[in-house]
């Protein structure tokens, strides 16, 4: 019986220590390879390539127009037709003004500049404003009279030299003549003066007129409202604010560009521009540019145009644009999957003699799926193009 046990614990002792070796080998199998095996790797080399030479900028988009709109013209309001968000078309009625008290105006005057032509003898509801003086009766009248003292003063001036009327007859005779004519150069005045009432008349006519138009506000420019102030039934002073229009289409982009690029920055670079949220990218161009850096940002003011026909970006939102300074400018790229991020560094891995190497790099411009090395790396150089998870110094095999 002790010889059966010594066996079975034999046999025993001998399943266990195969399990053991199979399980040893299983681990092996998921490391990659055999204790102390150099991990495969395959690495591609830094190529230099031709890509578009931008500069990044924030900013926000602004309308190019926004005007708050209001009456030239007190008065109360009878109608408004928009509200926030209507989009108006250039000469759209907005609002209206009660219109008796303005046509009330305008009969009065109208009553006005037909008694001023009439005191000219004019037709009161004819065209014609200029009269010649001289046909106009009270000229007439004082000419009849001035005529009439020149005759007199003729008859006595003759009887004194005759010797049949007194020196005395004569000086009253003068004195009549002279009186007659001022009074003829009074009349002629006074058309004058009834001439310049009738242009007064007409002009106050116009602007009893004009009021009346104004009474109707209309829309200066394409746009969508922003805010209305006011409701129907409410006294407005003239000028006060109505209605907020804004222009959708085209927007500006406000932004600074750093000192270090403004000298490439110049009117009429193409802008790329994306906004918050929305995965469209919208062409624009730089229409104006600041003559000068500001001293405390030290950073240079733009001011790029941005298409929005459709309205689909609103004003004050946040942007950012893509300012193309070069359309082909040399640039050293490597594959986006090159690139490792860590704590906020970027790095790619090298392979030297063996071994890999980390190298920390500048990142630039994205295109596809190759990203543009500013610093840190050379054409020609071998980065791991799937680095995973490997470190400085590790040992590698390079797969071709």
């Amino acid at each position: 019986m002790a010889t059966l046990g010594v066996a079975l614990a034999l046999i025993v002792a001998g399943c266990g220590g195969e399990a053991s070796s199979g399980g040893a080998k299983e681990g092996g199998s998921k490391a990659g390879g055999k204790a102390g095996e150099p991990l495969s790797v395959r690495v591609q080399a830094a190529r230099e390539a031709a890509l578009v030479r931008a500069v990044t900028v924030t900013g926000t988009l602004a309308a190019e127009d926004q005007v708050a709109m209001g009456f030239k013209v007190a008065g109360r309001i009878q109608t408004i037709n928009v509200d926030l968000g209507s989009r108006v078309a250039p000469g759209q009625t907005i609002a209206r003004l009660a219109p008796v008290d303005f046509q009330l105006r305008v009969q009065q005057a109208e009553a006005a500049l037909q008694q001023a032509r009439a005191r000219l003898g004019l037709d009161p509801a004819g065209q014609g404003e200029q009269v010649d003086p001289e046909k106009t009766p009270v000229v007439r009248q004082a000419r009849a009279v001035l005529d009439e003292a020149r005759l007199s003063h003729s008859r006595v001036q003759t009887f004194v030299e005759r010797g049949i009327s007194s020196k005395a007859e004569l000086d009253s005779a003068d004195a009549a003549l002279k009186v007659a004519d001022g009074r003829y150069q009074d009349a002629i005045e006074e058309v004058r003066n009834r001439q310049a009432l009738l242009t007064q008349r007409k002009t106050e006519l116009d602007q009893a007129r004009q009021e009346m138009v104004d009474s109707i506000l209309l829309a200066p420019f394409p746009g969508i409202i922003r805010e209305r102030a006011v409701s129907p039934g409410q006294y407005v002073n003239a000028g006060a604010p109505i209605a907020t229009l804004v222009r959708m289409h085209p927007l500006r982009l406000q932004a600074d560009v750093p000192e270090r690029e403004a000298s490439n920055v110049k009117v009429g670079q193409e802008v790329k521009v994306r906004v918050e949220g929305d995965a469209t990218v919208y062409p624009g161009r730089v229409v104006r540019v600041s003559p000068a850096i500001d001293e405390q940002s030290r950073s240079l003011r733009i001011e790029a145009q941005v298409g929005n026909q459709a309205a689909t970006i609103r004003p004050g939102s946040f942007a950012t644009g893509e300012i193309i300074v070069a359309s082909s400018a040399p640039a050293i790229v490597v594959p986006t999957t090159a690139i490792v991020t860590f704590a906020g560094v970027e790095k790619v891995l090298t392979v030297a003699d063996g071994k890999v190497v980390e190298r920390r790099v500048e990142l630039g411009r994205r295109e596809g799926q190759s990203v543009e090395i500013l610093k840190g790396l050379t054409t020609g150089e071998r980065v791991i193009v799937e680095p995973g998870n490997l470190v400085d110094g590790e040992t590698v095999r390079v797969t071709p």
